[in-house]
């Protein structure tokens, strides 16, 4: 019998699928929501989702986080992520969202921001890892690495979008030593997950938004390409069949030959609103798989189970008996969505198995 890691790799390689793989984040109101339905909180469990994560081997280098905040006097309650990036609350609207604080906001010089306390990567961490690995291979799941934030987001994150798109702009050297730093790191890390066995590595950066790309074609490729290119060949050079998940919200055609020419395989998330996905899978599904592709904004929290419904056997039928299709939200499931809309993404996918297919046919 087919166990769910085996189907879902099968369907990321494009050779068949018995069932359709689904994949969902709850944010912590969901995850409330459906504690009090089902008197446990293992969505995926209980959704069928085929995969787990495997995360948590970056150290913090700082000791209090304030201390490297010498211009900003940062808000009460405000946290810290393990490379001393802030966060404090935002207003009840925003839920879960928070402020973030850039602790290379304004820094001078390539010295002072080689001379950050960058995380270090805990070696130790390895075997945690593989056991982590094995024992979601032995419970039938696939294990995927997650390093989302993966060279982009993570230094603009450090330095600020402004002070880090005007360094590029202007080819200043703090960019450079900025990317080589969080390259390096990712790159440890990517050969770690990939000597722990996991299956899937999630990287991603964002580089699009709804009205366009975030930066140009030509920064793109002087800028991230070659560093995100490192980081998948660390990870290849280890584990030479590990499957690469790449994720970018917004418009991002315009990079993706370029991203299938680095060694990604899985294209996330297809976001509706900016992207139309027949277009996509029609220039592109021959050579790369996709995971996503069910909005956030307008269809699932919006739309009724009927048009989700619809939406999901379009997806399907878009992809054929070949698969290449994990069916999830394009972002975390937010508050707004109803329950009911979850299960029809989950209802619609499992009418599908490759039995439904005749010798010939590519839709349901």
């Amino acid at each position: 019998m087919t166990t769910p890691r085996e189907n879902i790799l099968r369907t990321l390689r494009r050779e068949g699928f018995d069932d359709v793989p689904v994949d969902f984040y709850f944010s912590p109101s969901q995850i409330e929501a459906f504690r009090k339905r089902f008197g446990h909180d293992d969505y995926k469990a209980h959704l069928g989702v085929s995969q787990r994560d495997v995360c948590g081997a970056l150290v913090p280098s700082f000791g209090d986080g304030h201390g490297l905040f010498g211009s900003e006097t940062l808000p009460p309650g405000t946290k810290f992520d393990e490379w001393g990036i802030g966060h404090s609350k935002g207003s009840d609207a925003a839920v879960h969202m928070t402020r973030m604080h850039h602790p290379l906001k304004g820094a001078r010089s390539a010295e002072e921001i080689a001379a950050y306390p960058y995380p270090v990567v805990d070696g130790s961490a390895a075997d945690r890892f593989a056991k982590a690995v094995a024992g979601h291979h032995a419970r039938g799941f696939a294990a995927i690495g997650q390093m989302t934030c993966t060279v982009w987001e993570r230094a603009w994150y450090l330095r600020s979008m402004e002070d880090l798109m005007m360094d590029m702009m202007t080819e200043d050297e703090k960019a450079a030593v900025l990317f080589d730093k969080v390259t390096d790191i990712s790159c440890e890390l990517a050969a770690l997950y990939a000597r722990a066995g996991v299956d899937i590595l999630a990287t991603g950066d964002d580089i699009g938004t709804q009205a366009g790309t975030m930066i140009s074609v030509e920064m793109w490729e002087g800028w991230l390409k070659p560093r995100l290119a490192h980081v998948i060949a660390a990870a290849r050079t280890v584990k030479p069949d590990v499957i690469v998940f790449y994720h970018s919200d917004g418009v991002v055609t315009p990079f993706i030959e370029g991203l299938i020419e680095i060694g990604v395989d899985v294209l996330n998330p297809i976001q509706p609103e900016c992207m139309d996905f027949n277009e996509i899978h029609a220039a592109f599904g021959e050579r790369l798989s996709f995971w996503g592709t069910l909005g956030t904004q307008q269809l699932l929290p919006f739309g009724s189970p009927d048009q989700v419904c619809e939406v999901v056997r379009d997806r399907i039928a878009a992809c054929g008996e070949k698969g290449g299709l994990v069916l999830a939200p394009t972002h975390m499931v937010e508050p707004e969505v109803p329950w009911e809309n979850i299960s029809a993404i989950v209802d619609t996918a499992r009418e599908y198995s490759i039995a439904r297919y005749s010798p010939g046919e590519t839709d349901g």
